[in-house]
């Protein structure tokens, strides 16, 4: 069954992150990984001329993307995020909309040569109602990628995910993990014509690798 996302609850939990995560001195830059200057970079995605990003965060990814000439719009659930992103990438030509992904996807009609998520929606929405989104979202050819942690063996599905801490106020979400060979199926049921998922290690041997993720419209 489905996990039940309360998206009042996790917008405050996201507001929350957002003033915690965001850098008023953070340059652009695009990382695929949870470690700095590892793993590949926006070559994932090809050459696209337009992008989206789901749960786009604190927006250095897409200020990266748009100083280079793409069309980069990114969508996120936090009002605060997006207000300060805004600001603060404003001359990059970087687009910042406010939004739960699924609404996005199902309301906005505009399609891309891409839509990514780094550690971003991907990782806290049901695939098997994001994938066909996405997959509708997404020109002939288009690109799909997303990299977020691996699944702990043995835990899959969703799993509820407490924020700040356990103490305080009950602020929490779910996740989804999967194997690689997983999300692979959930992308070709979902449309794509190739899927590619797998597990990129860490910089130092033992510590948490990286799920990257990408996939291909027909």
């Amino acid at each position: 069954m489905p996990a039940q996302h309360d998206i009042a609850a996790e917008t405050e939990l996201w507001d929350a992150y957002a003033a915690s995560a965001f850098e008023d001195d953070a340059e652009p830059s695009f990382c695929w990984t949870q470690y700095a200057g590892h793993g590949p970079g926006p070559e994932l995605l090809g050459e696209p001329r337009s992008v989206l990003e789901i749960g786009c965060g604190t927006g250095r990814s897409l200020a990266y993307l748009a100083q280079r000439g793409i069309a980069a719009r990114g969508v996120d659930l936090s009002p605060v995020m997006v207000e300060k992103t805004t600001t603060k990438w404003a001359g990059t030509g970087a687009e910042f909309v406010c939004s739960e992904a699924l609404e996005y996807l199902s309301e906005h009609k505009e399609v891309y040569d891409a839509v990514y998520s780094i550690f971003g929606a991907a990782w806290f929405t049901d695939p098997g109602r994001l994938f066909p989104l996405v997959r509708r979202r997404l020109k002939p050819g288009g690109v799909f990628a997303f990299s977020q942690p691996p699944a702990i063996p043995g835990a899959y599905g969703p799993q509820g995910m407490y924020k700040g801490g356990f103490a305080g106020k009950a602020m929490f979400t779910y996740r989804y993990s999967y194997r690689p060979a997983v999300w692979e199926r959930l992308l070709t049921r979902a449309g794509f014509a190739v899927a590619d998922a797998r597990i990129l290690g860490a910089p130092q041997p033992g510590h948490i690798g990286t799920l990257l993720v990408h996939a291909v419209t027909p």
